[in-house]
């Protein structure tokens, strides 16, 4: 079964501390690198990465030199210092190693030792791999782990959600970029069970925003959409592909006038909507559902502007977004909004009863 990167994190320190190695499968660009690399700053601990597809055994094992009348290897650096100091060992790409890289690699996670040279006591192994069982595995070009191979690792097959990139993205990417991918969630990446992979084409990920964003924001071309679109658009082809970039592209068209949910229900912007048709509100409810901002109960101020918001909607959109809400487990805001009523003086269940009437 796969998890989220935050169950990873509340399970995953139990497995190190006790001294075992740890994989992570995943798609690629899901952010397995930053989940490690985060582990080791938490710890405060080194990194040590070394991309084992392209390790020869050399890189791995070290060479040999004569000493008297014995034979003793030589570590590479990298082993000498997981040997010398503690640190997090993290080897990428496991399953693109050679067979003989990936053989050495038994003994170093099945006894913390390689060719007489033992890891410090705080030396921590991780290890990621693409594919798993819930990453599309057949759309890469990657060796078979063999259950004895397996076998030397704890490993989490791990499945990222949308508000996991939300979260760790927040501040990290700009603010246009969050907000597309807020409002557009099946933009964020391409999902092995929508059809796999076509061959050369470029599909949107996790890494790839980041990078698209890194670009667009240092080339300063989203102070002014508008007068950039041309560069966005073929820029945004390049990282995450054409279907994602034409969405951008026009996301960025109009998004001076664009009403976010946090306007509404965290803000209560409600003159933004004012004069909004039908397809508008429907639009602004669909973006609702798709924030899960309804899964947790809301405050009393934000249900004060759902509420707000609610009395001046269509019929048919009110309705629409009353049974949203009344969808999730919880149904507190459910509760919340049915007593409800708004600052202009109307009930929220009057207003109901209207409608349905």
């Amino acid at each position: 079964m796969a998890i989220d990167f935050a169950t990873f994190n509340a399970v995953v320190s139990h497995v190190i501390d006790a001294g075992f190695p740890v994989l992570i499968r995943g798609r690629h660009g899901i952010g397995k690198s930053e989940v490690v690399y985060q582990f080791a700053k938490d710890r405060n601990l080194p990194v040590v990465e070394r991309r084992a597809s392209q390790m020869t055994e050399g890189d791995l094992m070290g060479l040999p030199s004569i000493d008297g009348e014995s034979t003793r290897w030589n570590a590479p650096d990298w082993l000498k210092e997981a040997c010398d100091h503690g640190v997090v060992l993290f080897l990428d790409e496991v399953d693109r190693a050679t067979m003989e890289v990936r053989q050495g690699i038994f003994e170093l996670t099945d006894s913390r030792k390689l060719n007489g040279w033992h890891l410090h006591p705080q030396t921590r192994i991780f290890a990621a791999v693409n594919g798993g069982e819930h990453a599309g595995a057949s759309s890469y070009q990657v060796g078979e782990m063999d259950p004895a191979e397996l076998d030397r690792w704890t490993v989490f097959d791990v499945e990222p959600t949308v508000s996991d990139w939300l979260g760790w993205a927040k501040g990290k990417v700009d603010g246009l970029v969050w907000d597309f991918i807020n409002q557009n969630h099946a933009h964020l990446e391409h999902m092995p069970d929508a059809g796999g992979y076509e061959p050369n084409k470029v599909y949107p990920s996790r890494r790839s925003w980041v990078r698209f964003s890194d670009t667009v924001d240092s080339a300063n071309l989203l102070a002014e959409p508008k007068q950039n679109l041309a560069s966005i658009y073929n820029l945004g082809a390049a990282f995450i592909g054409f279907e994602a970039a034409v969405s951008f592209r026009d996301f960025a068209e109009n998004y001076e006038r664009m009403v976010t949910i946090e306007d509404i229900i965290d803000n209560g912007k409600i003159d933004m909507t004012a004069d909004f048709g039908i397809n508008d509100h429907l639009a602004l409810v669909e973006k609702l559902e798709a924030s899960e901002m309804l899964v947790t109960p809301l405050s009393t101020t934000q249900i004060q502007n759902l509420a707000n918001w609610f009395v001046t909607l269509p019929s048919e959109v009110a309705m629409k977004l009353f049974a949203s809400i009344g969808a999730n487990a919880d149904n507190s805001n459910v509760i919340a909004l049915h007593g409800a009523t708004a600052t202009s003086g109307k009930k929220v269940l009057d207003f109901i009863v209207e409608i349905v009437g």
